[in-house]
């Protein structure tokens, strides 16, 4: 389920970039004797790789929070398939509001870290591209 959540976020960062590519850069790999998997590691993905790793992050990111799809899919065993936010609706059912809150803010911490760590990332790939 997440998968559909978290695709767009990658097909969004990573679709600009590959229509920005010369087709060029391709044929030259191919005109010095590269194979398509060649080509693809050594021209393409070096290219694409910030994109996806922010795409990836951010899916991470939305994830992290998402309630909606999965409470439909996750079991809720003890131990085997609780989730983070089915247990924050359960402390809240509970009126145990501050184990709600310490449990949101943890979620709410690790989406932020992977924020930062977005903007790190991207700030580096674009000083190693100059």
């Amino acid at each position: 389920m997440l998968v559909f959540v978290g695709l767009p976020f990658v097909v969004r960062t990573v679709q600009p970039i590959l229509e920005d590519l010369d087709p060029e850069y391709e044929d030259a790999g191919a005109s010095l004797g590269g194979t398509r998997w060649q080509t693809f590691k050594n021209i393409i993905f070096p290219t694409i790789k910030p994109a996806l790793i922010t795409g990836f992050a951010l899916a991470f990111a939305r994830g992290i929070g998402e309630y909606g799809s999965v409470v439909f899919v996750s079991g809720n065993m003890p131990y085997k398939t609780e989730i983070a936010p089915i247990l924050i609706v359960a402390r809240l059912e509970e009126c145990a509001y501050g184990e709600a809150t310490a449990i949101a803010v943890v979620l709410l911490l690790i989406s932020f870290a992977m924020l930062v760590l977005i903007n790190m990332l991207e700030r580096r790939s674009m000083r190693h591209a100059r």
